[in-house]
């Protein structure tokens, strides 16, 4: 009976001591299982090298790294992405939270599009783009181009490309959407100031060659040089159409520079350069708190005196260097600016090499007429102002070219 006894007491304190090891067991379980479940979200990502940033920063990346593992886990979408194209959208995200619609990456076959682009001639509608009040916008449609003859104007907003809503495109890959096959057609969904209802246009893509600058003898002594573009060779071609003006004997100069979308500085500080004092400034590049602003003066020699009478044309279609070149005739009072106040496209791009085959293009400066005025903040408001109403348009009508024509026929 005793050995009984002792024997259920053996079987007791067994079961209690296995017990035991269950509790602990199952704590030390539970336990791993927390741990490994409430660990940093960044060590759940196992498919990834490089995860830890390399330079200080008091960001925390907690937040990133859910995200991540969110959408890599729960989303429908996820096995139709690879970990590099999220990282590829990453770094859209991040070129995006600068609020700066210029600046942009470049993925893979993006930036081997882009630079195919950049080197030469390229198929698409000939329009000149940009944002403006966070809308996409035609700065110019480019004379004798497929949007010129569409009827696209300046100032048109881009509501759609084809299907696409263009409320979170960047300008890059709103221009690559346009651009196209010769031959091929592209529709764009646009809204016109003065319209109540959109309107969709249909423009069948051609090769683009960018019209530069022609010249006209007009009556009273007047001589008109029509500028369309800031391209590589455009400043020798203006040497040109001067030596022309200079010829004909004339002292009054009207320069239209609408619906001309800018260009290379260093051609409009060539430009200006003929009829500014040398020395003195055309354009102050603003680099903000990166580094010392930098000013682009005249190299001179300045080869009109005083006698010269001048009138520019501007309006919503002239940007960048056309801006630089109007506000500082205008600010050095050399010509008197007439139209619609301009696009207001002042800023500097750089592209960086990011990868091998990736690049971001990021604004580093913004452009500062002579007396402080930011370009892409204000735009150029016109000496006197003359606006082309839509019945203008249709009967043919310029009544701001007939303006600088009173204003100079005026003048002795």
């Amino acid at each position: 009976m005793k050995i009984f006894k002792q024997i259920k007491l053996n079987y007791k304190r067994i079961g209690y001591v296995l017990v035991s090891i269950l509790l602990i067991g199952g704590v030390f379980g539970i336990g791993l299982y927390f741990g490994y479940t409430h660990r940093p979200e960044i060590d759940k990502v196992t498919t990834v090298i490089n995860k830890t940033p390399t330079f200080e920063t008091t960001a925390d990346f907690t937040a990133f790294w859910k995200a991540w593992n969110v959408l890599k886990d729960k989303s429908i979408y996820s096995d139709k992405i690879t970990d590099q194209d999220r990282v590829w959208g990453a770094v859209q995200g991040l070129a995006g939270a600068t609020g700066d619609p210029y600046t942009t990456f470049f993925s893979p076959e993006d930036n081997k599009l882009f630079r195919e682009e950049i080197k030469g001639s390229f198929s698409g509608i000939g329009a000149e783009v940009g944002v403006k009040d966070k809308v996409l916008t035609i700065i110019a449609p480019l004379k004798n181009t497929p949007a010129w003859n569409a009827g696209i104007k300046a100032g048109d907003k881009i509501i759609k490309i084809e299907k696409t809503n263009t409320s979170e495109l960047s300008v890059d890959k709103a221009i690559t959407l346009m651009r196209g096959e010769k031959g091929t057609p592209v529709t764009l969904t646009i809204f016109r100031t003065g319209e109540k209802e959109a309107r969709e246009i249909k423009i069948i893509r051609d090769t683009i060659d960018i019209p530069t600058i022609e010249t006209e003898a007009l009556p009273d002594g007047i001589f008109l040089i029509k500028f369309y573009s800031f391209s590589e060779n455009s400043d020798n071609l203006f040497a040109k159409a001067l030596d022309e003006f200079i010829k004909s004997g004339d002292h009054k100069l009207i320069l239209d520079l609408r619906g001309n979308p800018g260009g290379y500085l260093d051609v409009a500080v060539n430009i200006g350069s003929w009829f500014i004092d040398e020395g003195k400034v055309i354009v102050n590049e603003d680099f903000g708190a990166n580094r010392k602003a930098q000013s682009y003066r005249s190299h001179g020699p300045r080869i009109f005196n005083d006698k010269l009478q001048f009138v520019v044309l501007i309006d919503g279609g002239s940007a960048s260097a056309s801006e630089i070149l109007a506000g500082a005739l205008k600010e050095h009072k050399i010509a008197t600016l007439v139209g619609e106040k301009t696009f207001g496209k002042g800023s500097v791009q750089e592209l960086v090499e990011i990868t091998g085959d990736t690049s971001l293009k990021v604004t580093v400066a913004k452009w500062l007429t002579p007396n402080g005025v930011s370009i892409s903040t204000s735009g150029l408001d016109p000496d006197i102002k003359v606006s082309v109403t839509s019945k203008d348009y249709e009967a043919k009508r310029d009544p701001q070219m007939n303006k600088a024509v009173e204003i100079l026929k005026a003048k002795q």
